[in-house]
């Protein structure tokens, strides 16, 4: 793959790609800019726990692991986080993988002294609920890159479904969204439709066309999710498939 500065962005009308937030970063280069810096942040908070499941995974307790967590954030917000990076720099999920890797192995004995970043800016993060949910998850024993992957891939979702939240409650239609909710995820029941029907005071086929909408709606806010952490569009397709492959690990 080509360099960050030779990478061309699409500024097409209604192309997602030219605006998402991993193409702002990549466009940047090298060089730090307000938005690029803004657009890394942002991402970081939203994929933050799969990197903290993937550093438990590797056998670290949980302290070290949100010294560790906090620290590569703070060298990754402040350092020159594209360089040497060029084979991973497609995917925001393999550029992060790569680089908490190469601060695992190279850089972490430099912090031993400089706990939580040493009063550099941190990210907020929600330690309080981090090893509870690492805890849950760890039923499952997956390897540490297998658990980055089903962290992430979750961590995806959960975006998703907070962003369509947030359209159906500024269209009037948080309770509808409540009580639809559930047939977002596979294998939810259609027998309960009815039921449903009854509490809405609606049809039922008015409750199968609310249900058809929202899944369509979040299938497109699922791409345009996943969007955000690649280059190039045509990996939309692949990079979805290797996350739901990831629930099967």
């Amino acid at each position: 793959m080509t360099s960050a500065q030779s990478t061309p962005v699409s500024t097409a009308p209604g192309d997602i790609f030219a605006t998402t937030h991993w193409t702002v970063v990549l466009a940047a280069g090298q060089r730090h800019t307000p938005q690029a810096d803004d657009a890394l942040e942002e991402l970081c908070k939203t994929y933050w726990f799969p990197l903290y499941a993937y550093v438990r995974r590797r056998g670290h307790n949980k302290a070290d692991a949100e010294d560790l967590v906090q620290a590569f954030f703070t060298r990754l917000l402040a350092k020159n986080y594209l360089a040497n990076l060029d084979s991973e720099r497609g995917k925001f999920r393999a550029f992060l993988l790569a680089s908490l890797k190469h601060f695992l192995a190279n850089e972490w004995d430099k912090t031993q002294a400089q706990k939580r970043g040493g009063g550099a800016a941190q990210l907020s993060l929600d330690w309080q609920t981090a090893d509870k949910k690492f805890q849950v998850a760890a039923t499952h024993e997956p390897s540490p890159d297998q658990a980055f992957d089903r962290e992430w891939a979750l961590a995806l979702l959960a975006k998703v479904i907070e962003r369509l939240q947030a359209e159906c409650a500024a269209d009037g239609k948080a309770k509808l969204f409540e009580q639809l909710k559930m047939f977002l995820m596979a294998g939810s029941s259609e027998t309960a439709q009815s039921e449903i029907a009854q509490t809405l005071g609606l049809e039922e086929g008015a409750v199968r066309v609310a249900i058809h909408r929202l899944r369509k709606r979040y299938r497109v806010l699922l791409r345009e999710e996943i969007a955000q952490t690649l280059i190039d569009a045509a990996q939309v397709d692949a990079e979805m498939s290797a996350l739901f492959g990831a629930f099967g690990n």
